[in-house]
């Protein structure tokens, strides 16, 4: 059973033990592991909190409309330092809410592979990029991702590419789409491996949680059968129903306060009257998202720390990734009725490591999937010559719509130096505060990687039959769901800005842990690493507050 939510609130003037900042995929699972093990926690969420029954499926006001989705602060954009950012040149996609993105996420939740942690070791140092080895291994890791996908509930079926695990999936996969059937034909017949796609999502009723109801409304919608294993229905109200933990909504921070000797105290924020107040604590964690925590960790300035809070090594805020993605779709002569159940049901790993052989860095996995929701498709998943009014226009639609499928290209983004979040000097958001600067400029390698597996996807779509497809270009980044890398993890205080254990080298009781403390960006699906992160990071930092360490 869904433990009851307690109305725990602690009075504003305590000192609690932890700041959680951000209650999404991170944020939700650190406030769970500080509570269960007795420690006294306060989450600020900017946000609102949207439960169950308030989840629409009307695509228009939810994916175009909704306050959620996008960065309603605003921020400005360049591909260079050499040029002025300007607002409305690119869409970083993550949600405002209790739960965060693991509210609205498509919910594939692949490992990251040995390789990832270790593939400068591997290939050697690629000249003007950041390419780092972590820490920490994937045998490190493996005991956590393990912990997620059991106390999360996650669906899948291991492949002959997976790497070494500890436990089976909790769940049996999804049931397979029309889309998976064909992928699976056109990939066999070109001798690859297509296996179930391992999805957050419940194939089987899970710890008081329904099955899939199969909907059709996963990417970028709340579920409001609570099959999708996000936070807001697992671990946030397991850390609630210790009565120790406050998620507090509606709460935008806008500093980490700091004391003479450079610990951190707390956090100020504006509330849901944008009224300024403080929330104390012994020691603080950040789990905003790859964007949101560098551009707070730089309000945060002082004297103290005159560069960014916890940012002696001028890292703060650099070696940002997007992930590479690529689209093709290919139409068939039956109906394959794509809007219905979840978004993919099988994925292909033959690709996911790099291949010298190929001439470029990189490397990543296809998947198959559905175009998305009618509007979305009407506006952008027609072949480019196809026409776009009238009687023709209605023709094409009514023939494509329920025939098409995707193939789409998930992969690696090299972090460069000059890929950051900054502080734009002109531009304020809707509090006053300087607004986030983003400057990205993907590099070639990356462009290569996303067209290389664009080419094996029509080679798929090809071998199962398509009577036609078509691409979408492959061009410099303008939309990033996956924000990743602006607070790296390192042993070395002057290139990394946590440890391995996501204490700040700066400050002994600050601690990061989200889609920024990654030192590379894995294949394009970053969820499950994340959330294996914070379940290890977690049972750390508790550790550390019984012994008195922060």
């Amino acid at each position: 059973m869904r433990p009851a939510r307690p109305a725990v609130r602690f009075d504003p003037r305590r000192t609690v033990d932890f700041v959680v900042v951000g209650s999404g995929a991170a944020g939700g699972i650190i406030a769970k592991e500080l509570a269960t093990a007795g420690l006294t926690v306060v989450v600020l969420e900017q946000g609102p909190r949207v439960e169950p029954p308030q989840f629409e499926h009307d695509e228009i006001k939810t994916l175009f409309q909704s306050a959620l989705q996008n960065n309603p602060a605003g921020f400005t954009f360049r591909r260079t330092a050499s040029e002025t950012a300007k607002p409305g040149q690119i869409q970083l996609l993550y949600h405002r809410l209790v739960g965060g993105g693991s509210v609205m996420f498509t919910a594939n939740y692949w490992r990251f592979r040995e390789i990832d942690f270790i593939e400068k070791s591997r290939l050697g140092a690629i000249s003007g990029t950041g390419l780092e080895d972590w820490p920490i291994t994937y045998r490190d890791l493996e005991p956590y991702y393990t912990k997620a996908e059991w106390e999360l509930g996650v669906s899948g079926e291991p492949g002959p590419f997976d790497p070494p695990r500890t436990r089976p999936y909790p769940l049996p996969p999804l049931p397979v789409k029309s889309s998976g059937v064909l992928f699976e034909r056109g990939a066999r017949a070109l001798g690859l491996h297509p296996q179930p796609a391992p999805l957050a999502i419940l194939s089987q009723p899970f710890n008081g949680r329904p099955a899939c109801q199969h909907c059709g409304y996963c990417l970028g919608f709340g579920c409001e059968f609570r099959a999708k294993s996000s936070t807001l229905y697992t671990v946030i109200p397991m850390a609630e129903a210790t009565g120790r933990c406050e998620v507090r909504p509606n709460s935008y921070v806008r500093r980490i306060e700091v004391d003479r000797k450079g610990r951190v105290t707390g956090a100020t924020y504006f509330d849901e009257n944008k009224k300024e107040q403080v929330q104390r604590a012994r020691a603080v964690v950040l789990c905003c998202n790859g964007s949101e925590t560098p551009r707070l960790l730089l309000l945060s300035a002082s004297s103290r720390f005159p560069n960014g809070l916890a940012n002696s090594s001028g890292v703060v805020g650099k070696y940002l990734m997007f992930n590479g993605y690529s689209s093709s779709s290919g139409v068939f002569e039956r109906p394959l009725n794509e809007f219905k159940s979840v978004t993919a049901t099988r994925v292909l790993y033959d690709f996911y490591e790099s291949d010298p052989k190929r001439g470029f860095y990189g490397g990543g996995a296809p998947d198959a999937r559905s175009f998305a929701y009618p509007t979305i498709f009407a506006l952008g998943g027609l072949p480019h010559d196809a026409p776009s009014w009238g009687a023709g226009y209605k023709r094409i639609l009514r023939d494509y719509y329920t025939r098409t499928m995707n193939v789409d290209g998930h992969s690696t983004s090299l972090p460069l130096e000059t890929n950051t979040i900054s502080l734009d000097p002109d531009m304020k958001d809707a509090w006053g505060l300087p607004a986030m600067r983003v400057t990205y400029k993907d590099h070639a390698d990356d462009l290569a990687m996303m067209r290389f597996l664009q080419d094996r996807a029509i080679e798929i779509l090809e071998a199962a039959g398509a009577r036609r497809t078509w691409r979408q270009p492959v061009q410099e980044t303008n939309l990033a769901a996956h924000l990743l890398g602006t607070c790296r993890m390192g042993d070395d205080p002057r290139t990394s800005v946590v440890d391995r254990y996501h204490r700040a080298h700066d400050v002994r009781n600050l601690f990061i842990c989200d889609g920024s403390s990654l030192i590379t960006g894995g294949r394009g699906q970053p969820t499950a690493t994340i959330q294996a992160l914070a379940y290890r990071a977690g049972e750390h930092i508790a550790a550390f507050a019984r012994r008195g360490e922060i």
